[in-house]
């Protein structure tokens, strides 16, 4: 089988279906959206079940909100790195600071209002990543899970064997963050962030799938850490 990659638009979010000889999730999306991944199953006259593994990118309550609700009608495994993990079982609210002009006065005007509204299920990881890289290969994908920290400290990202790139919030590639793609507006450490780009680009991403936006060259990326 052929490598196929489908986008599931959650809100201002992407989630990511990677499909080969198995087939995994990137990303779960905000609260109670399950109905548009049954949805997107649906149209892609895909069974739950075939997906065996949903990668969660970082904690943040938009990529993790909708998780518990996948893995019972998947029964996939969660997969979340140790620095991240506690967001996703005690259902901690996180929201990194702003790292440009926009991104610290939206954030100032979102955080309080977003904070008192959003909430989601605690749920446990069945795999819980450190430093080290993690193969997919037995998962049926020919592709690491390599940490890639900045936007968060527990952020990772998903580099196939073909150069294809899930980075998460390591880029921000739509309204209401960016007109055009390049580094997030929000991060907890924007160094360490520009250092795992060094790392992305170093290990051969060609094409780069964010959680926010559609996907773009990795020269965009190359230019972006020049400035």
């Amino acid at each position: 089988m052929s490598l196929q990659i489908f986008t599931i638009k959650v809100g201002i979010n992407r989630c990511y279906i990677v499909k080969d000889e198995g087939t995994i999730l990137i990303d779960a999306g905000s609260p109670n959206k399950i109905h548009i991944f049954q949805k997107a199953f649906k149209r892609l006259k895909m069974h739950p079940p075939e997906i065996r593994l949903i990668i969660l990118s970082h904690g943040d309550f938009d990529h993790v909100g909708s998780v518990k609700d996948i893995k019972e009608i998947t029964g996939a495994k969660i997969v979340i790195h140790e620095h991240d993990r506690h967001n996703l079982e005690q259902s901690r609210f996180n929201f990194p600071p702003g790292v440009t002009r926009w991104g610290r006065l939206s954030r100032a005007i979102m955080y309080p209002f977003l904070k008192n509204l959003i909430t989601f299920p605690s749920t446990k990881a069945d795999i819980v990543l450190n430093e080290n890289d993690f193969s997919i290969s037995k998962f049926g994908i020919n592709g690491t899970i390599i940490y890639t920290p900045g936007h968060t400290e527990g952020s990772v990202s998903v580099l196939l064997e073909t150069g294809e790139a899930f980075v998460g919030c390591l880029a921000h590639n739509n309204l209401p963050f960016r007109l055009q793609p390049g580094l997030p507006i929000y991060a907890k450490d924007i160094n360490k962030l520009r250092e795992s780009w060094d790392l992305i680009i170093k290990r051969g991403a060609r094409m780069i799938y964010p959680a926010h936006g559609n996907p773009f060259s990795v020269d965009v990326m190359k230019n972006s850490l020049k400035n």
